[in-house]
């Protein structure tokens, strides 16, 4: 069982940064992607960004130009860098591992900006 650990998250003022880290409990070769959803209070979980073993990158509309994904010195760990952060950043934003056709989840860490 894969086990992901989310860190990173917190309270942010209108126009801050924050980063979030997720380790996976293992590392993978095969293809896979690993990368970050969120979820705001009524709302469906959404796609934020995710980065594949490839190194190919992909965010939604609402974060391009200013979160940024990268991978870790260890090949199962993911970045999240987000600046630039507005209300309507705030979530809980959830760690994922998808890998052929299983997907694995982080318990969540919770971003808020506020003034």
């Amino acid at each position: 069982q894969v086990q992901l650990v989310e860190s990173g998250g917190g309270l942010v003022q209108p126009g801050g940064s924050l980063r979030l880290s997720c380790t996976a409990s293992q590392s993978f070769y095969t293809f896979h992607t690993m990368g970050w959803y969120r979820q705001a209070p009524g709302n469906q979980r959404e796609l934020v960004a995710f980065l594949t073993n490839e190194g190919n990158t992909r965010y939604a509309d609402s974060v391009k130009g200013r979160f940024t994904i990268t991978r870790g010195n260890a090949r199962n760990t993911v970045h999240l860098q987000m600046n630039s952060l507005t209300p309507e950043d705030t979530a809980v934003y959830y760690c994922n591992l998808h890998i052929v056709t299983r997907d694995y989840w982080g318990p969540g860490t919770q971003v808020t900006v506020s003034s």
